[in-house]
């Protein structure tokens, strides 16, 4: 038998085309979030390498308005981003009195919230993949199965047959899992390699944050208080 795509679309039934169609569909549904996810990290990171080197020097003389300047022009970063919230709530809360609570802890649990943020938008598009991964080949195993019942309906009409009436409708319904499986396994690669990318960026982003807001625990946090938190924990 030739291996002849043409003819087996041309002898799908109706519900195999359907079928096909929805798994090309997913596979082309792949390839773009794959695509955009990869553009994204890559930008994501240059402006972040760029943003770093430019607001490092800022750091030091702590200058909030020119690091939030920065910041701003940097928004393809998730660094800058991060950087941006951190330090509008830090001068939000520095100049407050009273309360329960010290304006580190409340910039520490700002940090935290933009971190999931941050992580929402990483993560964009993760979902779909990784549905992709798991129902194509179940999707291509429903088309063979619909193939095979279809190739013995036609014995049964015909009244007689062999392995060699059956052998052409079970190939062509074999398409259909290899066409699944062509699609769930570069789509579980591109999950497994996007996960793995978008932990490494949130680690970064965690540890940046620590630095940001230790920078401010430690240089601008007025002396006495310090010094009285240190009394604080050691009589505690």
């Amino acid at each position: 038998m030739t291996f002849d795509l043409s003819h087996i679309w041309a002898s799908m039934s109706f519900a195999n085309k359907a079928i096909t169609i929805f798994i090309a569909m997913m596979g082309l549904l792949c390839a773009a979030v794959t695509f955009e996810r990869i553009v994204a990290l890559s930008k994501s990171a240059r402006v972040s390498r760029a943003f770093a080197e430019k607001v490092q020097p800022v750091l030091s003389d702590w200058n909030s308005v020119k690091i939030i300047e920065l910041a701003r022009a940097h928004q393809a970063s998730s660094l800058a981003r991060l950087f941006e919230a951190l330090v509008l709530k830090y001068e939000d809360v520095a100049g407050r009195t009273g309360g329960g609570m010290h304006p580190i802890d409340m910039v520490r649990n700002e940090s935290g919230r933009k971190l999931e943020v941050l992580a929402a938008d990483l993560k964009r598009g993760m979902p779909i993949l990784a549905t992709i991964g798991s129902i194509t080949p179940f999707v291509g195993l429903l088309g063979t199965v619909i193939g095979i019942i279809a190739a013995f309906q036609a014995i049964g009409a015909a009244g007689a047959g062999g392995i060699g009436t059956v052998s052409a409708g079970i190939a062509e319904a074999l398409i259909e899992t290899a066409f699944g499986l062509a699609v769930a396994i570069p789509a579980v690669i591109a999950f497994n390699y996007l996960t793995s990318r978008i932990a490494t960026v949130e680690a970064a982003l965690s540890r940046s944050a620590g630095q940001l807001i230790d920078e401010m625990e430690y240089r601008h946090v007025p002396t006495q208080d310090r010094i009285s938190d240190v009394q604080a924990r050691a009589a505690a």
